[in-house]
C-alpha cells in the first residue's frame, strides 16, 4: 500500500508541474535549433533498446551524440518508480528517451505521467504514412496515442498463440497440423475445456497453471478493469472463477505459477505431467522456451489461441523537454529506426532475422507486418515452422482498448482472490469482495 500512495503522490506532482507548461500537444516547449549539450539520455528496464542504438551508431558514424544510459531492472516496479521520479525531477540527468513496458506503457502514453512524452510528429516527418507503410497493428498505436497524436510506437509485436507438443496432439488426436489443432483447441473456452478433457483422458495437462489461463482470458474482456472511475469486473474476467475451478477440479493443469522451477520444468517435460501447450508471443519461445525445453526441442509447433491475446512489448517515448530540435530531430532518428524501418538496414529486419550482431541471434516477431512478411520465421525449436504464420493474425485480432494504468496491481489482485477461491479457501462471493475491497483501499476507486 505505502507504494502504491507513493505513485499516487508522484503522479499529483507530476499534473501539478505540467500545469504551468504552456497549452499546445501535451505542454511542448520552445526549444533553440541548436544543441549545447550533445548527450542523449536513455533509460530503459533492458538493455535491449541501448544495446540497438550502439548498433545504430555503428551503421552511422556520423550520428555524432554520445549515448548515456540508465537501465534499471523493474523487478517490484524498481524501473517504473524511477523513471516516474527522474520525470518529474527534469533537469540534465533527466531521460530524453525512455522506454515503457505494457505492464505500465498506459501510464506513460495515456495515463498521469503522459504529459511528459513528446509528440512523434515533433521529431519525425510524414508520421501517419510511415505509420501506415509499416503496416503496424493498430492495437499497439492506440496504445501510444494520447489525443490523437502518437506519443509512442513499439519495435516487438506480441500478439499470441498456442504453442504446443507435436507428439502430444499426435498421441491424442493423430494430428499435429495447425490448422487442425487450432479447431480442436478453440476458438473459444468451450471448444478449450472439451481438448483439456482428452488430454487429461491421456495423462496429459493442457496447461502448465493458472496464470497461462488467465493472462489469455482476461484480454477478452469488452471493458477494462475502471470504467468511468468506477471498479468495473467485466463478465468475462469473473468467469474466470468458474473456468478455473472447472481446471482445478479435473487436474486440467500442473498448478504452476509463471516464472517459478515448475513452469519451467513443464516445458522439458519434466513436471507432474506433460504438458501439451503454453500460450505467449515470440519472445517466450525463444528468450524463455529455449532455454527450458531440453529433450522437447523440435517437438514444439504454434496456432492460434483460442481468444486473441497480447502479452508484453516495449513502447519507445521521447521527453517533451528535450533541449533542442537538433537533439529532437536525432532521438527521431532514433526512434524511426528502431519502430518504423522497414527496409533491410532497419532495426526490426534485423530483429526479425536475428542478424543485428555477426553471430546469429534469437528471431522475434516485430510491429511491421511488413517486415515480418519478407522475413524467415523459421525455427528449430517449432521443427522447421514459420512461426510468422501465424504470429502476424494473431497481432492483427489482438486489442488493447480494454487497458487501464492500473492493470498491473490490479491483475494481481484478482488472481490472488480466484486462487483463494478454487483451492476452496473462500466462496466466489468473499473472494469477489475482497477483491473489490483491495481495489479501494490500495488505489481509492469504488
Amino acid at each position: 500500500m505505502k507504494k502504491l500512495l507513493a505513485l499516487l503522490l508522484v503522479s499529483v506532482l507530476s499534473v501539478s508541474i505540467l500545469a504551468g507548461c504552456g497549452g499546445g500537444s501535451g505542454g511542448v516547449p520552445e526549444v533553440p535549433q541548436i544543441s549545447e549539450n550533445r548527450v542523449i539520455n536513455v533509460w530503459s528496464f533492458t538493455p535491449e533498446i541501448p544495446d540497438a542504438i550502439n548498433r545504430y551508431k555503428e551503421f552511422n558514424p556520423s550520428f555524432d551524440w554520445e549515448i548515456n544510459v540508465t537501465v534499471i531492472n523493474d523487478q517490484d516496479g524498481a524501473y517504473e518508480m524511477a523513471l516516474e521520479s527522474a520525470l518529474v525531477a527534469g533537469g540534465s540527468a533527466a531521460p530524453d528517451m525512455y522506454t515503457a513496458e505494457q505492464a505500465f506503457v498506459m501510464k506513460f502514453t495515456q495515463g498521469g505521467f503522459s504529459s511528459f512524452a513528446l509528440p512523434y510528429s515533433y521529431m519525425i516527418d510524414d508520421l501517419d504514412s510511415k505509420i501506415a507503410a509499416a503496416q503496424v497493428a493498430q492495437y499497439a498505436v492506440d496504445v501510444g496515442t494520447r489525443n490523437g497524436q502518437i506519443v509512442g510506437m513499439r519495435f516487438q509485436e506480441t500478439g499470441s498463440c498456442l504453442i504446443y507438443r507435436r507428439s502430444i496432439a499426435i498421441d491424442t488426436w493423430g494430428t499435429d497440423d495447425p490448422e487442425e489443432i487450432a479447431k480442436i483447441t478453440g476458438p473459444g473456452w468451450d471448444q478449450f475445456l472439451l481438448a483439456a478433457a482428452d488430454l487429461q483422458a491421456k495423462g496429459y495437462s493442457i496447461v502448465s497453471g493458472d496464470e497461462d489461463i488467465y493472462k489469455v482470458l482476461k484480454d477478452g474482456a469488452e471493458k477494462g478493469w475502471l470504467v468511468d472511475g468506477k471498479i468495473h469486473i467485466d463478465p468475462v474476467r469473473e468467469s474466470l472463477f468458474e473456468l478455473a475451478e472447472i481446471m482445478q477440479n479435473n487436474d486440467y493443469w500442473n498448478g504452476s505459477r509463471p516464472w517459478n522451477e515448475s513452469w519451467y520444468a513443464d516445458m522439458g517435460d519434466n513436471g507432474i505431467r506433460p504438458v501439451f501447450a503454453f500460450l505467449g508471443p515470440a519472445w517466450l519461445i525463444n528468450y524463455v522456451m529455449v532455454d527450458n525445453v531440453g529433450d522437447t526441442y523440435g517437438d514444439w509447433a504454434v496456432t492460434m489461441p483460442p481468444v486473441p491475446w497480447t502479452w508484453g512489448g516495449t513502447w519507445v517515448m521521447g521527453n517533451k523537454d528535450i533541449d533542442s530540435l537538433e537533439k529532437r530531430q536525432a532521438i527521431g532518428q532514433l526512434i524511426e529506426w528502431i519502430t518504423l524501418d522497414t527496409s533491410e538496414t532497419g532495426f526490426q529486419y534485423f530483429f526479425a532475422n536475428g542478424t543485428l550482431y555477426d553471430e546469429p541471434g534469437a528471431k522475434d516477431t516485430v510491429a511491421s507486418k511488413v517486415v515480418m512478411e519478407k522475413s524467415d520465421g523459421t525455427l528449430s525449436l517449432l521443427g522447421g515452422q514459420n512461426m510468422f504464420d501465424y504470429f502476424i493474425p494473431a497481432a492483427a485480432t489482438a486489442r488493447a482498448d480494454h487497458w487501464t494504468e492500473h492493470d498491473r496491481y490490479i491483475d494481481d489482485w484478482f488472481i490472488d482472490q480466484v486462487r483463494q477461491f478454487y483451492i476452496g479457501n473462500k466462496t466466489k462471493e468473499q473472494a469477489i469482495a475482497d477483491f473489490r475491497q483491495k481495489i479501494t483501499d490500495e488505489l481509492g476507486f469504488e
